[in-house]
C-alpha cells in the first residue's frame, strides 16, 4: 500500500501567508494608533497573539507524510512543506524491513496526530523509536495505514 497526504497539505503555504499578512497588518495598525493620546494600543494585542499562534502551529504541524509498504521494505518519510522545494528541511526518513517492525501506535489528540514505531535494533539493548507527524492524514488513510501496519504484525508474530 502507498500513498502520501500531498493533496492535503497543499493549502498550507497560502495560510500561512494569510497570517503572516494579518500578524503585519496588525502590527502596522498598532503602531498608527499609538500616536492617540494612549501611550500603548492593547487591542492589538490578541489578534497579533492569535495569529502568531496559528502561525506556528501550522508551522510545526505543517508536514507532508508518504507510506510505502510494497515489496520487503516499509518505508516512511516526512517532510516540512514551506520551502520543501528549495531544500529539504525537517526531512525524516524510515526504511525498514518488515521483520523488524516490533510495535507501533496512533495519537490522536485535538488538533495533533502522531505516529510512533517502534523497531527492533540489533545494535542497541531494545527498540528504536520514529515520531511522525501524521495531522494532516485524512481519516481513511490514517484506517489504512492502520491496517497496513497490523497486517504486518500478524506476519511477524505468525514467524516467530
Amino acid at each position: 500500500m502507498k500513498f502520501n497526504n500531498r493533496k492535503e497539505t497543499s493549502i498550507i503555504p497560502s495560510i500561512y501567508i494569510i497570517v503572516v499578512a494579518v500578524f503585519i497588518t496588525n502590527a502596522f495598525a498598532s503602531v498608527e494608533l499609538k500616536y492617540d493620546d494612549v501611550p500603548f494600543n492593547y487591542s492589538s494585542l490578541i489578534p497579533n497573539g492569535i495569529a502568531l499562534l496559528i502561525g506556528i502551529y501550522i508551522f510545526i504541524v505543517g508536514k507532508t507524510f508518504e507510506f510505502d509498504s510494497d515489496g520487503e521494505t516499509i518505508n516512511f518519510k516526512s517532510n516540512g512543506v514551506l520551502v520543501s522545494q528549495f531544500m529539504h528541511y525537517r526531512e525524516q526518513r524510515t526504511e525498514v524491513p518488515k521483520s523488524k517492525l516490533k510495535d507501533f501506535k496512533v495519537e490522536n489528540y485535538f488538533l495533533y496526530k502522531r505516529l510512533h514505531i517502534f523497531i527492533h535494533s540489533r545494535n542497541s539493548r531494545g527498540y528504536r523509536h520514529y515520531k511522525y507527524n501524521i495531522t494532516f492524514l485524512t481519516g481513511k488513510k490514517t484506517k489504512s495505514l492502520k491496517m497496513s501496519l497490523a497486517k504486518v504484525m500478524e506476519r511477524n508474530k505468525a514467524r516467530v
